[in-house]
């Protein structure tokens, strides 16, 4: 069947469902292999729970509803990049090291006061999480924003053929996947790819123009670009201002000020409201209804949240770690003025033949910043941590082993870690 006639049977169904368990009556099913499963034997079930059809690449498991394609991934992808030359809307792609969620949701409640918008959800940010957003938008959307997370090289260029975005942020350009894009050049190479997409559409990329590699890129890449500190032709200013745990910063902007109160954990958030703020204006939301959303917006997924427990603070910031992320978290939180400051950080995955010595470089940024009461979970950690009088664990369960016997009670903590660690267990015990 041709991509053609399959968009003909998407138009007549209520979408679409990687997930024989969660499938809905009408929905078309994809049948996707994984690294531990082959979604062609879910066919047959996502069926008799409703789904209209079952897109399969094996014919071993034709059926009357099923739809036999060569490659069920691809197939899904070009439904998804056909869906999206029908629709009437601009796309906004958002990439980067570090920030991309956390600006994606901000920039999403921003422009939600002028247009009917529809972004990622979660973090389905890769070459399946970004055509199920295209292909979930609803009828009338007028804005879609889509992040794009990348572990190789090519990545990003694949999901602008897919999601073909107008408009273009990368948050920053840091070490992180180094095991995936080998270096860092070949890092800054992956997360370009979205201003090369820009410049071969004529499209435009808003850039941060406090950052100087960005800033280099912008001009070898691309043709039209807006810096955060212009996006209107007016000048805005965002700076920090004294806060105790949560980030508040003065902006102005039309010869007015206004003072923003957030419930983000961390200066180093500054850098995704600027991206957030610069993004409204440009696209024409009026700075009091910004300030009003980026008031409201309420960190999830363990990032940059602030928890008060019946017995601690918790900063939840267990997502994701990579270099300049945990550094950044650690210069915040030794900042904040408190008591009984703990940190529980976890290994930094996927940093290849970086990973010991990125590792021992936060031993230094700990003893730097007088942050001693230290506990790192993790084999790498637990490695390079000889010499060191911070308390190591290998995993996770030797922690909660640990805070058993000995439970924290009246601290601040501070929690990060890459996500294979799976810190989020610890939180209950805290």
């Amino acid at each position: 069947m041709k991509t053609e006639q399959l968009y003909s049977l998407f138009r007549e169904s209520t979408g679409v469902s990687t997930d024989s368990r969660k499938v809905k009556k009408g929905e078309i099913f994809f049948a996707l292999w994984g690294e531990k499963y082959n979604g062609n034997t879910y066919a047959a079930s996502a069926l008799a729970k409703g789904a209209s059809w079952a897109v399969i690449d094996d014919p071993a498991f034709e059926t009357e509803k099923t739809i036999l394609v060569d490659d069920t991934l691809f197939e899904l992808q070009a439904l998804a990049s056909h869906h999206r030359k029908e629709m009437k809307t601009e796309v906004l792609a958002i990439t980067g090291t570090n920030g991309k969620t956390t600006t994606k949701e901000l920039i999403a409640a921003i422009l939600s006061r002028k247009y009917r918008v529809h972004s990622t959800q979660g973090n389905l940010n890769n070459h399946i999480g970004v055509p199920l957003t295209i292909l979930s938008a609803p009828r009338g959307t007028e804005m879609m924003i889509i992040e794009m997370g990348a572990n190789h090289v090519g990545e990003v260029r694949t999901l602008c053929l897919i999601a073909k975005p107008d408009f273009g942020i990368i948050t920053n350009i840091s070490p992180a996947h180094i095991e995936g894009f080998g270096s860092f050049e070949g890092v800054v190479k992956a997360k370009t790819e979205l201003y090369e997409h820009l410049r071969k559409i004529n499209g435009v990329a808003l850039y941060n123009d406090n950052d100087n590699l960005l800033a280099e890129k912008i001009f070898k890449l691309v043709n039209r670009a807006v810096p955060f500190s212009n996006p209107s032709g007016i000048k805005l200013d965002i700076s920090p201002l004294p806060s105790d745990m949560n980030l508040k910063v003065q902006v102005n902007y039309r010869n007015s000020t206004h003072i923003i109160s957030t419930r983000l954990f961390g200066r180093y958030n500054i850098e995704n409201l600027r991206a957030a703020i610069a993004t409204g204006l440009f696209f024409g939301v009026d700075m009091n209804d910004i300030a009003e959303e980026i008031e409201k917006y309420e960190p999830v997924n363990n990032r940059s949240q602030v928890m008060k427990t019946r017995k601690n603070t918790v900063i939840c910031d267990s997502y994701n770690a990579n270099p300049s992320s945990m550094k950044q978290a650690l210069e915040s939180f030794a900042a904040i003025e408190a008591q009984n400051k703990v940190c529980i950080l976890g290994d930094m995955l996927e940093m290849g033949d970086r990973g010991e010595e990125e590792h021992t470089r936060i031993h230094r940024i700990l003893t730097d910043h007088n942050l001693l009461n230290v506990m790192l979970v993790g084999p790498v950690f637990t490695k390079v941590s000889a010499g060191f009088r911070f308390k190591t664990f290998h995993d996770v369960n030797r922690l909660k082993e640990y805070l058993k016997l000995k439970p924290l009670e009246g601290c601040h903590i501070l929690v990060k870690g890459s996500r294979g660690i799976m810190l989020e267990q610890v939180y209950e015990m805290l």
